[in-house]
């Protein structure tokens, strides 16, 4: 057979070899050291018994029970415990003979459960150091007395080692834990970054969307009505929605930029643009008087968008449910924040304009207006006035929420 097909095969099989193999391996090394050296003298060692078939028993059961180290930690130590406990009790020599129970504290302390297996490891050497030393009270030479404290500090350093690697596991596993969780959360936080980018995307397209609609529908309406007698007033009114659908695609467009590839995107609309927003709504048939004073300090590009999408959201919301009436759009900036008025008279005659209903107060338009508030740490009202009509109040700070904390 070509030997690089059969070292290609125990590669194959190292590779998947049964977990109990390592062990089984160990247990037959222990098993023939612990017996090959209970039959070499070693210099210095303490006058014993020659080791006899119940001595070579007693290393082969604690050499095997190794085998079942990882599975029964617990038991494979009481085993080899008992084994040495009983084989020095005979006074045979030491040598390696405490090699399996070596081993068996290691895999007590490195497997087992934390403080339970310390608390059983260090029963066991206590009770373990007491039978070797009642053992070897009339040992001869006195000196040799110190194999009966090699064995004592051998067990406590095979437990203390268990522990070091059990406990660098255990960080190990808390190391991995903790970055499974913030690679979690870096994933929660970048899909709660996109649910919130695609809310802001479907706010701005209503706005724009429902601004434009509610323009155009009001000018469609002139012009079916004035068609045959006034052509030129009906020119000017089909011109308009022209321009205004013109200008809610450009928009559009300029919001849904954000979803393709490429770095040039158009400004979002901001007080700027307060007065052209303003002019459209005239053409609509409102008489609208804006009230602003210059900013106090410079406005953020956040409160400027929001600040012109509400204005245009109240406005909508006139042209919908009112009709033609006197609007007035108030603008206010101070040092940290920036209220905004918008205040209509409610209809002008009862048949001018559908009826505004609650939705006008609870629907979208509204909820939209009050999380662009909410968005930036500020507030929003909205309501009918005592007198009638409608009034819509927001304030926007000018900081950041997180820089008022």
């Amino acid at each position: 057979m070509d030997p690089r097909t059969v070292s290609g095969q125990l590669s194959a099989w190292f590779s998947h070899r049964p977990s109990w193999f390592p062990d089984v391996l160990l247990a037959l090394f222990v098993t023939v050291i612990q017996v090959q050296s209970a039959a070499i003298a070693v210099p210095l060692e303490p006058v014993s018994n020659p080791v006899s078939g119940i001595g070579y028993a007693l290393l082969i059961v604690s050499g095997v029970a190794v085998a079942a180290r990882r599975r029964h930690p617990v038991l494979v130590f009481l085993v080899t415990a008992v084994a040495s406990l009983v084989y020095f009790g005979f006074d045979f020599p030491d040598r390696l003979s405490y090699l399996g129970l070596f081993v068996a504290l290691y895999t007590l302390a490195a497997y087992g459960d934390g403080r339970r297996s310390l608390m059983i490891a260090g029963g066991g050497i206590t009770v373990l150091a007491v039978g070797w030393l009642i053992a070897g009270a009339d040992v001869e030479p006195s000196t040799a007395i110190g194999w009966v404290f090699f064995r004592i500090g051998a067990s406590v350093i095979s437990t203390t080692l268990g522990e070091n690697v059990r406990s660098r596991r255990v960080i190990a596993a808390d190391a991995q834990e903790r970055a499974e969780l913030a690679e979690r959360s870096r994933d929660e936080e970048a899909r709660a970054r996109v649910d919130a980018e695609r809310l802001r995307i479907a706010r701005e397209v209503h706005d724009t969307v429902a601004h434009a609609i509610a323009i155009i529908n009001v000018q469609a309406g002139v012009t079916a009505h004035v068609l045959d007698k006034r052509p030129e007033q009906a020119r000017e009114a089909l011109r308009t929605i022209e321009q205004t659908s013109s200008r809610a695609l450009h928009e559009m467009r300029a919001i849904l930029g954000v979803l393709r590839d490429g770095d040039e995107r158009e400004p979002y609309p901001g007080l700027d643009q307060i007065q052209e927003l303003t002019s459209k709504a005239r053409d609509a048939g409102l008489e609208i008087e804006i009230e602003q004073a210059p900013p106090v300090t410079p406005l953020p590009s956040a409160v400027g968008s929001a600040a012109y999408r509400i204005v245009q959201e109240s406005i909508t919301n006139v042209i919908r449910h009112v009709g033609p009436t006197r609007v007035t759009v108030a603008l206010e900036p101070g040092i940290d924040a920036l209220r905004i008025r918008v205040i209509d008279e409610g209809r002008r005659t009862p048949t001018a304009s559908p009826a505004r209903t609650g939705s006008a107060a609870t629907g979208r338009g509204i909820t939209g207006m009050r999380e662009r508030c909410r968005l930036l740490g500020g507030e929003l009202d909205a309501g009918a006035r005592p007198g009638g009509g409608f009034e819509v109040n927001a304030h926007l700070p000018l900081a950041p929420m997180g820089s008022r904390l």
